[in-house]
């Protein structure tokens, strides 16, 4: 989703709103089952919590 196609008050949202915005509307638009979708993003979080303890 681009700047341009978003409601202003999502273009002032934090990042974080944004991509989450964004992975929903991926995920949905690519018709991914609901379990599938939480299961990869978990996997996703454990990654990004792993990474982010490295740095720390």
């Amino acid at each position: 989703m681009s700047k341009e196609n978003q409601p202003q008050s999502l273009t002032d949202a934090p990042k974080s709103v944004q991509l989450a915005v964004d992975l929903i509307q991926l995920l949905e638009e690519n018709n991914i089952d609901t379990d599938t979708a939480i299961e990869a993003l978990q996997i996703t979080l454990d990654d990004f919590k792993r990474k982010q303890q490295q740095t720390d």
